[in-house]
């Protein structure tokens, strides 16, 4: 008889891919880790939840407006909200759109690939001759500058994709919440299966992206595409956002004689993966946006949490992206094994070899990463570890 059992991997990550193909996770199970995870995903999920909605009335509502002052509105403008947004007592939509340009910059999966075909500038087209109408210098501006209305309309796809994706994870997070406080949920393995179920049930879910234009509608991501939420849009953002990203201005010099940032697109590191929390709160990090938001809504035990460590909520923001970072992990985890080629349970040598390579593969990608760092016993831990100080204080 043929043994089923591979021998061990001799990959520096080794560890982690007798993890995954035991069913685990990258990140180590222990009650504080699923406390912190769950905790910050609840946050996250009430910030998704406004994001997403944002996102789309953008989309819809905002269709080729050149100078969208109220965009962040979402339609119900009033003075009081206007000062509330200047004193940036607000949620900061700015973040999403960082995560927008990301995915659009960085591209990838049919949707890219959707976006350079003819049928889709011909909807293109007729959706931008709509919207200007006869306003002799948005005509002019369109004949001078073919390809400037176009570009506006790829990114506004980009805005409804992004937002139909974090419409779904925002309810997979909350429901990871509800479950956790029935006593449901209490292993980091339970939590990564709870968000792969989410990602499959959504899978084939169609990416679609129309607007009304005078009150015609116009199609301009029409079903027939053919585009899904898991391969067209969830597996390029997982790329755009967890591992590629881009470089945070003032920690790196974008002189190209500083040779400080690839050259290679695809070499990019900067992502929600491989991010170190410790600038967060630091003028030109986006991420300090995203932890501004979650700060508000913390469950209880998590900020309890917090509130016991050596400095408290001093360094609040800093605390969040440690949990974050690792919640991340915890998706990003739930991404690999469910694009795994073969169940994880299988018998048969030459597919469990074939999952081997897989996650080899995957592996490498994680060598430069926050891996170890977010593996650390506890926040404190972390962070005395990144400082090379001997108490955190």
């Amino acid at each position: 008889m043929v043994a089923t059992t591979l021998p061990p991997s001799k990959h520096p990550l080794a560890e982690y891919i007798h993890r995954l193909e035991s069913g685990g996770a990258l990140l180590q199970d222990s009650p504080e880790n699923v406390m912190e995870v769950v905790g910050i995903l609840k946050a996250y999920g009430v910030v998704l939840d406004a994001y997403w909605r944002n996102l789309i009335y953008i989309a819809e509502h905002q269709f080729l407006v050149l100078f969208p002052f109220f965009k962040y509105f979402n339609g119900e403008f009033s003075w009081k909200k206007l000062l509330r947004h200047w004193w940036h007592a607000r949620i900061n939509y700015e973040y999403a759109e960082y995560c927008m340009r990301l995915m659009l910059w960085h591209g990838g999966g049919k949707l890219e690939e959707y976006l350079d075909t003819e049928e889709f500038k011909q909807l293109c087209e007729e959706a931008i001759r709509a919207k200007i109408g006869d306003n002799p210098g948005l005509v002019v501006l369109h004949k001078l500058f073919p390809q400037f209305f176009p570009e506006q309309v790829k990114m506004l796809v980009y805005y409804s994709a992004l937002g139909q994706f974090w419409e779904v994870m925002a309810g997979i997070f909350l429901t990871l919440s509800d479950r956790y406080d029935r006593g449901e949920i209490k292993t980091i393995p339970s939590v990564v299966q709870h968000i792969l179920a989410g990602l499959v049930a959504a899978a084939n879910k169609p990416i679609t992206y129309g607007v009304e234009i005078k009150g015609k509608r116009y199609e301009l991501v029409p079903k027939s595409a053919g585009l899904t939420f898991l391969m067209d849009v969830a597996v390029p953002y997982v790329e755009a956002v967890f591992f590629r990203g881009s470089p945070f201005p003032g920690t790196v010099s974008y002189n190209a004689q500083a040779n400080q940032i690839p050259v290679d697109q695809a070499s990019f590191n900067y992502g929600a993966l491989y991010a170190d929390p410790l600038p967060i709160g630091g003028a030109g990090i986006p991420p300090t946006l995203l932890m501004q938001d979650m700060r508000h809504y913390l469950p209880d035990y998590l900020r309890e949490y917090y509130r016991k460590t050596p400095r408290k909520e001093n360094d609040l923001l800093v605390k969040i992206c440690i949990s974050f970072q690792k919640s991340m992990y915890c998706v990003t985890t739930a991404a690999i094994i469910g694009l795994a080629p073969y169940p994880l349970d299988t018998d048969r040598p030459e597919e469990k070899m074939a999952n081997r390579r897989y996650f080899e593969q995957w592996m490498n990608r994680f060598l430069t990463s926050r891996i170890l760092d977010v593996n650390q016993s506890n926040i404190g831990t972390i962070i005395r570890s990144r400082l090379g100080k001997g108490n955190e204080g």
